[in-house]
């Protein structure tokens, strides 16, 4: 028998208290420095030689910079440094990501060989498994024994490597890595949180945060690319907490676990890697031979190859969340059941000569959304319903909540001054910050009027529905509208709708907290009309921003009269 390292799980859970605001803080800072980065470096990119040139194995024809993983890597890193407590745990996870961070830039700038970039990604790994202690020590099917250090950490050196190529192969289509990484986080994130693992939680939603920066700009059609920089360090996270979960944070985890929670990219590089062997070709030369690639070639629309992809992703991770503690032989021949089902199609619609849209020059989701437009009249109640509802709805959850904690109070006072700021210069690039700003603004107010709300609007109240249900509707017409301006559906909505779909299942089954669930889907819809509201604004200044930075106000003012009182 051997023991897990003495201080691991001790000094990663140490000086991070279970409470949603020590998790949401660090994402939206995430966030936030993820957008700001990025929004600097797509002017240096052509400078630094960052730019993606097209060529016969890519799909896009533009010359697009890639310079969203450095959003990612420093939005991720830099509140992993202000929020935890720095050990040895973490500082071997943030030695190694800076290692494989330099690689990957420096790959992004100049075409590296393979040999070269391998060496940067088992730096990294060896740096984690070796003077971090994070390596497996539970395999699958050995029934709980634990094995050999001197076999456990090779193990977990390979597989990081394999994972970190994985999530960098599946980096072929406009938010395909980013989407598939941000469904695999969030399980982390939720497994870890529910096990108490409060430190692992945060490294995977301040990663989400960062994803979340860059996907903004990342979705079909995107606008930058994360570069080698951003996937590597995306698949070198992944592997690095799905080994923390279910070898530290919580050892009873299924150890086959991790195929479900890292999902399809482990399947398509074995495959990919599988077919250049019996081809005989290059191992590492990169082909038109993954999983998005073969459903282009069958006809599919890039969206909707995407979207596919997206799909089976959120199938792996779901069944991750459902049965954590299944028996190693169901996870592994659920998974394999899914993988097998999807390159067995792949397979025999390649050797029919299947096409899909054959005939058709435009993809049926296209013509859906195209086929219900509603007219002038329509979209101008809808947006009127949009502005005035939420500005009413914000302003009355921040007078009716019973309680504003000290973090909010401050973090109100914050808001305004930085609103205020904003709202006042006027610059060119304003409407970065003001999105981020109205964002974190309105999950604030979600947050207290759902969790500090009076007596008398506990339970079931029809008047939350009946508001909501208006706003969707006003919401629907108003995308639909031909009166549209500037905001359009991509692959990154389905995505939304897939984790808002999984939610639901899970309240139902009651792996969700309720209030959790209301909480998420009220600032999904909220944030989708503040999308539409921006889309179509003239002035900064109007009832909805104004109304916002009076509610940032008020939290502040509240809170300090609460507080004192």
């Amino acid at each position: 028998m051997i023991n897990l390292p003495a201080g691991a799980l001790s000094a990663m859970a140490a000086g991070v208290e279970k409470n949603p605001l020590t998790l949401i803080l660090p994402l939206i800072a995430a966030l936030a420095i993820s957008m700001i980065v990025i929004s600097v470096m797509v002017h240096l990119a052509p400078r630094l030689g960052m730019i993606d040139r097209p060529d016969s194995r890519k799909v896009h024809t533009m010359p697009i910079p890639r310079v969203g993983g450095v959003g990612i890597v420093i939005g991720a890193l830099l509140p992993i440094v202000l929020f935890l407590p720095f050990n040895q745990e973490i500082a071997a996870f943030i030695l190694g990501a800076l290692v494989l961070f330099g690689f990957g830039i420096r790959d992004d700038c100049k075409e590296l060989g393979h040999y070269v970039k391998f060496t940067g990604q088992f730096i990294a790994v060896l740096t984690v498994v070796y003077y971090g202690d994070v390596f497996v020590v539970y395999f699958p099917f050995l029934g709980g024994e634990p094995v050999p250090e001197s076999i456990g950490r090779p193990f977990t050196v390979v597989a990081m490597v394999g994972m970190i190529n994985a999530i960098n192969h599946s980096d072929g289509l406009d938010g395909l890595a980013g989407g598939e990484s941000l469904l695999s986080l969030g399980c982390i994130a939720w497994l870890s949180y529910l096990a108490d693992g409060t430190a692992v939680a945060l490294i995977a939603l301040v990663t989400i945060g960062g994803l979340f920066g860059f996907m903004r700009f990342n979705t079909y059609p995107a606008r930058i690319f994360m570069g080698d920089g951003g996937s590597q360090f995306l698949g070198y996270t992944l592997g690095y907490l799905v080994v923390l979960l279910t070898q530290q944070v919580n050892p009873v985890l299924s150890p086959a676990l991790p195929l479900l929670i890292l999902g399809l990219p482990i399947a398509d590089i074995i495959m990919v890697l599988a077919q250049r062997i019996y081809h005989k070709m290059n191992w590492f030369r990169a082909t038109r031979n993954h999983i998005h690639h073969r459903l282009l070639d069958l006809g599919f629309y890039h969206y909707e190859s995407v979207m596919i992809v997206y799909s089976l992703q959120a199938l792996l991770v779901l069944g991750a969340v459902i049965m954590p503690y299944e028996s190693d032989v169901l996870i592994a021949v659920a998974y394999l059941a899914v993988v097998t089902s999807v390159f067995g199609f792949l397979y025999l619609a390649e050797r029919n000569g299947w096409r899909v849209h054959a005939g058709s020059s435009r993809a049926s989701l296209e013509e859906t959304v195209a086929s219900a437009r509603y007219g002038q009249w329509a979209s101008s109640i809808s947006y009127l319903l949009i502005i005035y509802g939420i500005s009413v709805f914000l302003l009355t959850g921040v007078l009716v909540a019973t309680k504003v904690p000290f973090d909010f109070t401050v973090a109100g006072i914050v808001l305004f001054v930085l609103l205020l700021f904003r709202l006042l210069l006027g610059y060119r690039m304003w409407h970065l910050p003001l999105r981020l700003l109205l964002y974190t603004t309105i999950l604030f107010i979600v947050y207290l009027g759902n969790t500090y709300q009076p007596a008398y609007l506990t339970g079931a109240d029809p008047f939350t529905y009946i508001f909501f249900g208006l706003l969707t509707a006003s919401i629907t017409v108003l995308i639909r509208s031909s009166d549209n301006r500037g905001f359009n559906i991509t692959p990154m909505d389905f995505l939304v709708v897939l984790v808002i779909l999984g939610l639901v299942l899970l309240a139902r089954d009651g792996l969700v907290n309720s209030g959790m669930m209301a909480i998420i889907l009220k600032s999904v819809i909220l944030f989708y009309g503040c999308e539409l509201i921006l889309a179509r604004m003239k002035h900064r200044w109007n009832v909805f921003t104004v109304t916002v930075l009076v509610c940032s106000l008020l939290i502040g003012v509240r809170g300090l009269i609460l507080n004192v009182l």
